[in-house]
């Protein structure tokens, strides 16, 4: 935090002994002790708050990319399906166009050809009244 060398300390230390005095200066040193920790630990406290809101920020940028890309994916995804579907969809009417043509071209003899024969003749286990 400071740039205090050793002997600096010493220097400090002598005119504090001599200022304060040797009965009071060990609750002095003390109270100073205590002062100097809660300083560190709200220092400590500052950064680790800083530094969490950077990450907050960060992971928050991160997130709108991730919407972003995901959204420009499910466009393409959309655009492709919509290509494939229209494809697939000329296929079809395609296919029917040449099915029905083929139909129309040979006539209505298939047609009749497919047809069930009709029932004759009555069955012979009926018995007639």
């Amino acid at each position: 935090m400071f740039d205090i060398g050793f002997s600096e300390l010493i220097v400090i230390a002598v005119v504090a002994l001599i200022v304060i005095g040797p009965e009071r200066l060990p609750g002095v040193a003390r109270t100073v002790g205590h002062l100097l920790g809660r300083l560190q630990r709200y220092v400590n406290d500052v950064k680790s708050d800083i530094n969490r809101e950077i990450q907050i920020e960060e992971l928050k940028k991160m997130q709108s990319d991730v919407v972003s890309q995901m959204k420009d994916m499910e466009q393409s995804v959309n655009a492709q399906l919509g290509s494939v579907e229209t494809s697939l969809n000329e296929s079809i009417a395609a296919g029917i166009g040449e099915k029905s043509a083929a139909a129309s071209t040979e006539g209505a003899a298939p047609a009749a050809a497919e047809a069930p024969p009709a029932l004759a003749a009555a069955p012979a286990d009926k018995p007639q009244a």
